[in-house]
């Protein structure tokens, strides 16, 4: 018994914790992105802080502050920080001593019929009397092993990843507003390129009755026109609708009415330009920039440090109780020093045989950390790959319009050089017609090519992990102490 009471107390003074002090994870990963990069510096470091301020839009710039002010998943992720941050102090009150306070007032009476007091027969036995207490109760149970010091170092963990999931959200609620901007106005321009094509169509399918009436043309040339004339026409309610249902995810985007938002954005404007370049870094920077990898890592410590909590059963549990109070059947009484109670020591508690409980609880958090790392190391192999892939479509969509915008010079040529030899009689009106659909399917293309270059960029900073700093009042998370 001398010797536990030896090594518990050399364990109280050293602060011993048992299970592995944590350590970051080191993973290999490429030192650039390889052929998906080849036309983008990466030698410079990425700068995404406020991504969106590349696109020179000053109305997207005031929706993502919106945003940023009144999104409801913002507004929840937020909420959930403070659940966490919440329990980290409840946790953390387990390392001090817990003290409480109480007092009160009976009126009893002894039963003369029931033992033992039946067997009494003492002169003026006071069957009936007061009890006034009040009393202090304390409690301390001794970190011995560390247990409480791994559930602080888990809860500050925890804390640290909802700081992380936080700014994921936002990191996604800020893509999302860009993202449906970009498509509202690429919708708009669709919109305005269909209705420049009926006039133009219109104007033809004057040409066309003027010819027929006199004698010059043919009652086909007119149906066709006609027709191509409707399809045109049936492409306008179609961009209405895409415009709306683009301005109302907008509207829950910013946490508001969809009708003030409407009025703001129905005006239409041209598609943001996407710079020529985006500086990318290289992927190691992808570790500490973004937030689904520093969430990762963060769950990978509270693992690790529920592991040692679990750990920290399998040894004494020491805990110092004491009680100090005043009792007494009369008020006259009650502070007089005879009144004084009290009671103090020590009790240890040691888990000899549980049917391997505690064993048991070690091997499910131990596969919990092994499950963590797996998912960690997920995470970064599932991020270079997501900026592969938005940096393939950013680039490669890039050169595709620059093929279209060729493409629509050229239809817009054979348009006016195809009307002109239909009004010399120099060709058919199926000519027109071709050149003419040709155009509206072409200038088409590139409005979707534009939204798809500037969505890409948009994809690219989002895989960078971007657009969360500067903006939150949280530092960026540190390995948590251990000690």
């Amino acid at each position: 018994m001398k010797r536990l009471l030896t090594i518990i107390f050399v364990a109280i003074g050293a602060g011993c914790t048992v299970g592995k002090d944590y350590q970051r994870p080191k993973l290999e990963v490429e030192k650039t992105y390889g052929q998906a990069a080849a036309t983008q510096p990466t030698s410079e470091p990425a700068d995404a802080q406020q991504w969106w301020k590349t696109l020179n839009d000053p109305m997207l710039d005031e929706l993502v502050a919106r945003a940023i002010k009144s999104n409801l998943d913002l507004k929840m992720a937020a909420a959930r920080l403070r659940e966490a941050r919440a329990y980290r102090q409840v946790v953390g009150a387990d390392q001090y001593p817990q003290l409480s306070v109480g007092a009160g007032y009976t009126r009893e009476r002894l039963s003369k019929n029931a033992a033992p007091y039946n067997a009494f027969n003492a002169p003026d036995f006071p069957w009936a009397f007061d009890v006034y207490n009040v009393g202090f109760d304390a409690s301390w149970e001794v970190d011995l092993f560390g247990g409480t010091r791994r559930a602080v170092e888990a809860a500050n963990a925890d804390v640290q990843a909802r700081t992380e999931a936080q700014r994921g959200v936002m990191l996604s609620v800020i893509g999302e507003v860009g993202r449906n901007y970009v498509e509202l106005r690429g919708y708009q321009r669709g919109m305005a390129i269909a209705r420049d094509n009926l006039i133009l169509q219109q104007e033809a399918l004057r040409l066309a009755t003027d010819r027929q009436t006199s004698g010059l043309g043919t009652d086909l040339d007119v149906v066709r026109v006609q027709a191509q004339l409707a399809t045109t026409q049936s492409m306008i309610p179609q961009f209405t609708s895409q415009q709306w249902q683009a301005i109302h995810r907008i509207a829950v985007l910013l946490g508001e009415d969809i009708e003030p938002v409407g009025k703001q954005l129905i005006e239409a404007k041209p598609i943001p330009v996407p710079p020529q370049t985006v500086p990318l870094g290289v992927p190691a920077e992808l570790l500490r920039r973004r937030p689904d990898i520093r969430m990762a890592e963060r769950q990978l410590a509270a693992a690790s440090a529920r592991t040692g909590m679990a750990e920290a059963d399998l040894y004494p549990h020491l805990q110092i109780g004491g009680q100090f109070g005043l009792t007494a059947d009369r008020g006259s009484t009650f502070f007089q020093r005879d009144s004084r109670g009290y009671s103090i020591g020590p009790s240890i508690s040691w888990p000899i045989f549980d049917g391997g409980r505690v064993r048991g609880v070690i091997k499910v958090r131990s596969a919990q950390q092994d499950q963590a790392m797996i998912a960690y190391e997920a995470t970064v192999r599932r991020a270079i790959a997501e900026v592969r892939d938005a940096l393939v479509q950013f680039t490669q969509e890039h050169l595709r319009r620059q093929s279209l915008v060729e493409a629509e010079k050229a239809n817009a040529s054979s348009v006016t050089m195809s009307q002109q030899l239909y009004t010399k009689g120099l060709s058919d009106f199926l000519g027109v017609l071709d050149a003419q659909r040709a155009l509206l399917l072409t200038q088409d293309a590139v409005v979707r090519s534009e939204m798809t270059e500037s969505t890409a960029l948009i994809a690219v900073y989002k895989a960078l992990g971007g657009g969360w700093e500067d903006v939150l009042p949280e530092k960026p998370t540190t390995q948590a102490s251990t000690k």
